[in-house]
């Protein structure tokens, strides 16, 4: 089965091609905000237009993880907090047109924590909750194989817990949220440095994971998950924030809780979107009855 995946974040996007579980293409360009939409899938169409003349790549359907909030019954985009213009942008029917094959949607931390789940380093792990840490921060559920929606699609945001509850404006329109405490985009707005710059800094990362701690305890007493996942180009910083960030979990764990603590950078790094676009798309194409 040829399958095309499309990971649609707030700094960048991906675009990727898979034949009999194997990528063969794989191709990622700078989201231009100031553009949206429209100038996002301009770029989509021209890739797409050399692999089909190149390389005879014709897919037999596609999976979209998108950055942001996601209705799943319709395949529409909610917003992106990030880039404007998404709002009833067509995303699902364009890409449908544009590869006559069969699309489904999801939410990008959905779509990474199938990947991480199926190929990655949720393998075995039921329930698993994956946590996206880039731009901004979500997150999904993945119970006995299948992604947990809850009953609006809107199950597993992160982000948008407030650990700081008289903390700076979130774009969101809260105060204090993990998103707005924690993300790439913010960490760089905040301390004029990107995130993978300022993790080489002990001082800083002490400070940075009592917040982030704060979120993901949340998610081990809500859910009481077998394994949380951290995905997304901040994960990649590996020890530096792994070990102080389980170190510090545990400080602030309820004592009473036997809950599991087992967490674990993705194993599929930047590419657990794209392989969880794999198996969304090997999905019924009727989101009613998923």
């Amino acid at each position: 089965m040829r399958i095309l995946a499309l990971d649609v974040g707030g700094t960048k996007f991906t675009l990727a091609a898979f034949s009999g579980g194997q990528m063969i293409l794989r191709e990622s360009r700078s989201t231009d905000r100031a553009g949206g939409p429209i100038a996002l899938f301009a770029e989509v169409e021209r890739i797409f237009a050399t692999w089909r003349d190149q390389h005879r790549f014709r897919p037999d359907s596609c999976g979209i993880g998108f950055g942001g909030p996601v209705d799943f019954p319709s395949q529409t985009v909610t917003l992106s907090t990030h880039v404007e213009g998404w709002m009833q942008y067509p995303l699902v029917a364009n890409l449908k047109l544009l590869t006559g094959a069969p699309v489904l949607m999801d939410n990008d931390a959905n779509v990474g924590a199938l990947g991480e789940a199926k190929f990655g380093a949720g393998r075995g792990a039921d329930p698993l909750f994956y946590m996206t840490l880039s731009t901004g921060i979500g997150g999904g559920i993945v119970s006995q194989g299948e992604i947990y929606r809850g009953a609006d699609s809107y199950a597993g945001e992160i982000g948008h817990l407030n650990i700081e509850p008289e903390g700076p404006d979130c774009l969101c329109g809260s105060r204090g949220c993990l998103e707005r405490m924690c993300c790439g985009l913010w960490l760089e707005r905040d301390y004029g440095k990107p995130a993978h710059e300022l993790l080489h800094d002990e001082h800083f990362v002490r400070k940075y994971v009592v917040h982030l701690a704060r979120g993901l305890k949340a998610a081990l007493m809500l859910l009481n998950p077998a394994r949380i996942v951290v995905g997304g180009g901040i994960s990649k910083s590996g020890d530096r924030l792994f070990v102080p960030l389980r170190d510090e979990l545990n400080r602030q764990m309820t004592a009473w809780s036997k809950a599991r603590r087992d967490v674990v950078p993705a194993q599929l790094q930047d590419d657990s979107v794209l392989y969880g676009c794999v198996a969304l798309a090997a999905l019924p194409q009727d989101p009613i009855n998923l």
